[in-house]
């Protein structure tokens, strides 16, 4: 991918199309690759202290996202990690990944993954801190940033 560019926004920052093209993008991967029917609007996009990154590549076209809720105490929860079918294995979500750490510096953070992506947040400093679960009916494991 060439001129892949990562972006950053607050929730009240969002334009009508960022809103819409991350949207796009959750819906393709998770709920119709991954066939998960979950409520994927949960009220939490627009919360005034969620952050929300992306990658957007060549054409302009969001390919990579995350969002990053801020929760009580201090803690953060990275969620909806998701990448285009057509731009996979090119490293984009762990460079999201590094942007969001970055941004709370050495504040926790936790995140529940799926099992098969645990090695691509283990390359970032998160570690297993529970029992296998299913959610939307695909095992999850939940991790925390080692060391906090």
């Amino acid at each position: 991918m060439t001129a892949a560019r990562l972006r950053r926004a607050w929730a009240a920052d969002l334009t009508t199309a960022q809103l819409y093209e991350l949207l796009r993008l959750r819906m393709e991967v998770f709920g119709v690759e991954q066939k998960c029917a979950y409520q994927d609007l949960d009220g939490r996009d627009l919360e005034s202290d969620t952050r929300h990154f992306w990658i957007t590549d060549g054409a302009g076209e969001m390919v990579a996202y995350l969002r990053l809720l801020a929760e009580p105490g201090g803690e953060f929860l990275i969620g909806r990690v998701v990448t285009a079918k057509t731009a996979r294995r090119q490293g984009l979500a762990r460079r999201l990944l590094v942007a969001a750490l970055a941004d709370i510096r050495d504040a926790p953070c936790v995140l529940n993954a799926q099992v098969y992506a645990t090695p691509l947040y283990e390359s970032v400093g998160f570690v297993v801190s529970g029992a296998r679960f299913l959610e939307d009916g695909i095992p999850h494991l939940p991790m925390r940033r080692a060391g906090r």
